[in-house]
């Protein structure tokens, strides 16, 4: 009899051990699930942009990318064009905490913030442009506001252009280039596939 009851003990503790490890992993999973304790994203630096968001530094292999592109337009506005890999735009309303590869990308003319957007396209009016060279910069960010970076400098890529009076308007000086874009490559690295313009330098 005695060696019964030790069998059922023993079964009766494996049982218990079995539904408290099931009851705990079913617990961690509603946790992950509802988002309660997410897995950071990068990690997060002391250092800022020039606005003061702070950047979020996240492995190369895979990082973020944006190229810009800027054509004058008929009526003296500048069509902007960007191009983003592995990347998405968040819709407006989006929740906050950050998720890689996501976010909202803010536009600059001159350092001076013109406008966020949630999509790839803009078109910059003639009175933010007025006659001289100017420098236009696209700067990736994640939903929470920090700034995505490679590296501890920002992802963007910037364009230069030139307003002037003419006729028809705005013009492109001729030969003008993207300028120095994310990292601090040149227009040659650029050109040999740098990661702020994925498809080559942006046009001014």
């Amino acid at each position: 009899m005695s060696w019964t009851r030790g069998l059922f003990a023993a079964l009766a503790v494996c049982v218990l051990l079995l539904t408290g490890s099931a009851g705990c992993d079913s617990s961690a999973a509603h946790d992950r699930k509802n988002g309660d304790s997410p897995s950071p994203v990068g990690k997060l630096l002391d250092d800022t942009d020039k606005q003061g968001r702070h950047l979020r530094e996240v492995d190369d292999k895979g990082a973020p990318e944006v190229g810009i592109e800027v054509q004058p337009d008929a009526d003296d506005s500048w069509d902007v064009r960007l191009t983003v890999h592995h990347f998405s735009f968040s819709p407006a309303g989006t929740k906050s905490p950050a998720v890689a590869g996501r976010g909202f990308a803010y536009l600059f003319v001159d350092h001076h913030l013109v406008t966020r957007l949630r999509g790839p396209s803009y078109r910059l009016p003639a009175e933010l442009v007025p006659r001289g060279t100017h420098h236009v910069t696209a700067r990736l960010y994640a939903d929470d506001g920090t700034v995505w970076a490679v590296d501890g400098k920002a992802v963007e890529s910037t364009a230069d252009i030139t307003a002037s009076e003419s006729e028809s308007g705005s013009e492109v000086t001729p030969g003008s280039t993207a300028n120095t874009a994310a990292f601090g490559m040149s227009n040659t690295d650029l050109h040999a596939g740098g990661r702020a313009s994925p498809h080559g330098v942006g046009k001014a």
